[in-house]
């Protein structure tokens, strides 16, 4: 029974589309989401997008798999890694800065406080509202060095999974409204 439970607890929620269904299935992830964006401003709804494009809420997402002539396996493609796709030179970038020394990238609340830390950085750094998901998204991915030079544009691809993320933000802000006050009674939060 004991081998069971660190395997439930990192399968990702069954209704993804869902940001009600997602907290009500994991119930501590709301307080961690919560706890994120009490200390960094980084809003809910930002955070479970990013995560739903990076992994799909996969705590052992890793990049694909990298081919040498388009067919023997060779490595991955990035070291990027857990529910965010976090890189390791990034994810050893927060530690230092953030003291969280102990932080996993498989790890939802550690995932959402860096997602928090970073929003907030890139806030300061290139002056985007922790509420603008598009453009938070943008940098995300770019770094933001990349999103200085604006290396997206040249990434019709990009563009297009960046609206998603923007999308799918709106469709959790709106979900997430309609069930605040269940969610933070605590009561849907057990599952007994």
């Amino acid at each position: 029974m004991l081998l069971l439970l660190p395997a439930c607890a990192s399968s990702p929620p069954r209704h993804l589309d869902d940001g009600c269904a997602i907290f009500r299935e994991k119930g501590d992830w709301y307080e961690d989401a919560q706890h994120s964006f009490r200390k960094w401003g980084v809003p809910v709804h930002v955070q479970l997008a990013i995560i739903h494009q990076e992994s799909r809420f996969r705590a052992q997402a890793r990049a694909p798999k990298d081919t040498l002539f388009g067919f023997i396996p060779w490595g991955r493609k990035s070291s990027a890694y857990g529910y965010a796709q976090v890189k390791d030179s990034t994810w050893e970038w927060y530690i230092r800065e953030s003291g969280n020394w102990f932080a996993d990238r498989d790890d939802f609340e550690d995932v959402t406080d860096f997602i928090g830390w970073y929003g907030n950085y890139t806030h300061h750094k290139l002056g985007i509202s922790k509420w603008d998901a598009y453009h938070q998204y943008l940098a995300y991915h770019e770094g933001h060095g990349g999103y200085q030079r604006k290396t997206y544009k040249r990434k019709a691809w990009l563009i297009k999974v960046a609206r998603k993320v923007e999308k799918r933000a709106a469709m959790y802000r709106a979900q997430i409204g309609r069930c605040r006050d269940e969610l933070e009674s605590g009561w849907s939060l057990w599952p007994f």
